[in-house]
């Protein structure tokens, strides 16, 4: 009777949904960070398959858990929205997010930043943007091949994957949508909303005015008549005809 043996089990590769690190280190780059996820969301809100996501962690290599990095903003254009813990590449037919966003605070070091940049070169990030809103310096680079050639003039560039424009003026960065609308903080999307409430309230109190005016004419016109008609019925009942 022969025997099999069995050698060990192969350890299953933990892929942690978290590497520790805070989101933001301020309130202004935190500002920024769900500036432009919340922009993009509402850029591809109406495509179902355009992942947008925010200090997500990308895993690029199947079984290679440190090879990671989590981009402040992404954009994966070909894969579907819903909820992830990572961006686990070989689960997502392969894709890499095209498109990454980083916002620069006063603690990023210039070898970090070189190993994100590496990192996006390496692993098919096609447009790379890096804005640090205390210089109000934006800086950007497109894929030519194997490389990420930085592109030479970032005020009024059209980015060709997501159709955004950017634009900067002495005291901050606008970003605009396709639709040329530009992307706001929760602070300004609220004041915008409060701003069309009351132009559309506004609008609906004055459509009440000109019916309630127009009404007014009308009942005016009615009574006019009746009176008309009262007139001409007492004039017959006296034998006169009245003048038509």
């Amino acid at each position: 009777m022969s025997t099999q043996t069995r050698g060990p089990s192969q350890k299953e590769v933990v892929y942690p949904d978290s590497d520790g690190q805070p989101m933001a280190e301020n309130t202004l780059q935190f500002e920024w960070i769900t500036t432009i996820k919340g922009g993009l969301d509402a850029v591809f809100r109406d495509d179902p398959n355009v992942f947008v996501a925010g200090d997500l962690l990308w895993y690029p290599v199947e079984g290679e858990n440190t090879i990671r990095t989590a981009p402040d903003a992404m954009v994966a254009i070909g894969r579907p929205k819903g909820y992830r813990g990572s961006y686990q590449q070989w689960r997502e037919a392969g894709i890499p997010p095209q498109v990454v966003f980083e916002v620069l605070s006063p603690g990023n070091r210039l070898g970090e930043m070189t190993r994100k940049f590496r990192f996006y070169e390496r692993y098919g990030v096609e447009e790379y943007y890096v804005y640090d809103p205390d210089r109000i310096e934006l800086a950007g680079w497109i894929r030519n091949g194997a490389e990420l050639d930085e592109i030479p003039a970032m005020d009024g560039w059209i980015s060709p994957r997501l159709g955004i424009r950017f634009e900067l003026a002495e005291d901050t960065m606008r970003i605009y949508g396709p639709d040329q609308q530009p992307f706001a903080t929760y602070l300004e999307l609220i004041r915008l909303h409060e701003t069309a409430v009351s132009e559309r309230d506004e609008v609906a109190k004055q459509r009440d005015e000109v019916a309630r005016e127009r009404d007014e004419v009308a009942q005016a016109r009615d009574a006019e008549q009746l009176r008309a008609d009262r007139l001409a019925a007492q004039l017959r009942a006296l034998g006169v005809e009245p003048e038509r």
